[in-house]
């Protein structure tokens, strides 16, 4: 058996992200919900490693899944959002602003676009930029519910489940999208997208 999932500790305070992302939201969506996420995906591995028939272990890939999408998921949010006094929107002249530049026209092209297409997502679930592994071209994806990104090397991810925003933006989810790019950690997606180009996958 494999060892037990863990949240991962953020790496800033509650806080830090104000006020563009409150406390209130940081730390119910940090504790409360990855927390439920991770506890889930340790009880359907335990529950699979006990399983004894195809047709149990087929019963469980939804839980596997649905819960493991949202440990990672959310593992990759954490690191993807950084404090202003960290850089956070700051998105430097370098690789990734270079392939941005290229691909989309302009860093605001980019943002809109992505905005409007994670926006467009019916329910629950993800906007990307990812990588695609074929092309090393950039993409806006989206993914449903908690699902991973498997098509392409996440770069950039950002949460559009009613958890993330409401406490603070209510319905209004173009006001949440706006501001997150105010804390979002492009060294980070800068990293990740060079050791993409450069054939790790992540």
């Amino acid at each position: 058996m494999s060892a037990q999932h863990t949240l991962p500790p953020l790496p800033y305070a509650y806080d830090a992200l104000e006020p563009h992302i409150s406390r209130q939201i940081m730390e119910l969506h940090h504790t409360k919900h990855h927390q439920t996420y991770v506890n889930a995906l340790n009880a359907a591995e335990i529950a699979y490693a006990k399983a004894s028939t195809p047709k149990e272990r087929i019963a469980l890939q939804a839980a596997l899944r649905f819960n493991g999408g949202g440990h990672i998921n959310h593992s990759l949010f954490w690191e993807n959002l950084a404090p202003a006094s960290a850089n956070g929107g700051v998105l430097r002249d370098g690789p990734l602003k270079e392939a941005i530049v290229s691909t989309f026209g302009s860093v605001e092209t980019f943002q809109n676009t992505f905005n409007t297409t994670t926006a467009g997502i019916q329910g629950s679930g993800w906007g990307w930029l990812g990588l695609n592994p074929s092309s090393k071209r950039l993409e806006i994806v989206t993914t449903a519910n908690q699902d991973p990104l498997l098509s392409h090397v996440p770069i950039i991810g950002v949460d559009i489940w009613e958890h993330a925003f409401y406490l603070q933006y209510l319905n209004v989810k173009a006001n949440y999208l706006k501001a997150i790019w105010n804390v979002i950690n492009f060294e980070e997606a800068e990293r990740r997208y060079v050791e993409a180009i450069n054939g790790s996958r992540l």
